[in-house]
């Protein structure tokens, strides 16, 4: 009876493996995400959500990194992306562009406190600033998380901002509940995009996060500068050479009116500068001269 227990046990595992490499194959790009902490009605609704792009995938974290190492040799970078697995990991796969993946698991993530015994996903900042309490015990609460508390008009306040937490950190009893008092909410709830494989590269989370509004002015920015350079090395394009012909044609207008070139552009001017200095020479003349 245990041995054929175990078989069955043998033979999910080679199925999932089996399962793993067919998604490798069928899709273009495979991601490692991270579910811990995700409850099981925000998985359902995100799998609601993506039903039409994107395939998760939830196994041993073991049976991810066989069957990635195994078709490595078909799609280099796969045993990369299985070394950033963490966490509870699972498989997300598509067809659709990471960046624009990304962006949805992350518009669909929520805030939450942290609890006791959890790690932080990151670094966790107590900034300065009032806090509402009427001093009591909490200012020694505060003090035994690394926090510079004082008092301000009647209420504690936080002197300056403080690291209470660095990512990786197992976060204890007391900062818990302090974190939790203060309103400050570091967990996020959803799908934790972790890294993502296209055509051969490996797309960490630190590139996927962009700052869309950010990355548009930056462009903006890099369009005028890259435009206002080549007008001044002179360099001609299809958006600089009207600028830099109207330019030219003013500095040679100027040139050939100082060296008193006559020609029907400067003409005018130069007959006007005769005119102008004949009539301030006759204003100049004694009266018997005129």
């Amino acid at each position: 009876m245990a041995e054929k227990y175990k078989s069955k046990i043998a033979q999910a595992k080679k199925d999932a493996v089996i399962k793993v490499k067919k998604l490798v194959d069928k899709y273009d790009v495979i991601a490692v995400v991270n579910m811990e902490n995700l409850t099981a009605r925000q998985l359902q609704i995100m799998r609601a959500q993506l039903k039409d792009t994107v395939e998760i995938f939830m196994t041993k974290k073991r049976i991810i990194r066989i069957a990635l190492t195994e078709q490595d040799s078909k799609k280099k970078g796969l045993i990369q992306l299985a070394e950033r697995m963490k966490g509870m990991p699972a498989l997300l796969c598509s067809n659709d562009n990471p960046f624009k993946l990304f962006k949805i698991l992350k518009k669909n993530k929520s805030s939450a406190p942290i609890k006791a015994g959890q790690t932080a996903p990151a670094d966790i900042i107590v900034p300065a600033g009032p806090t509402g309490f009427a001093p009591g015990p909490i200012i020694g609460e505060l003090g035994m998380c690394k926090i510079k508390a004082g008092i301000d008009a009647g209420k504690v306040i936080v002197k300056e901002d403080s690291l209470v937490a660095k990512e990786g950190d197992v976060i204890s009893q007391t900062l818990a509940a302090v974190l939790t008092r203060l309103g400050i909410e570091p967990m996020e709830i959803g799908l934790d995009l972790v890294a993502a494989y296209e055509n051969g590269e490996i797309l960490d989370k630190s590139v996927l996060d962009i700052d869309e509004e950010k990355f548009i002015a930056d462009m903006k920015l890099f369009a005028t500068e890259s435009h206002n350079l080549a007008i001044f090395v002179a360099h001609p394009t299809k958006d600089t050479i009207h600028h830099l012909i109207g330019k030219t044609a003013i500095e040679t207008r100027g040139l050939a009116k100082h060296a008193k070139i006559v020609n029907k552009e400067t003409v005018k001017e130069i007959l006007a500068e005769v005119h102008a200095g004949v009539s301030n020479v006759h204003a100049k003349l004694p009266k018997e001269a005129k």
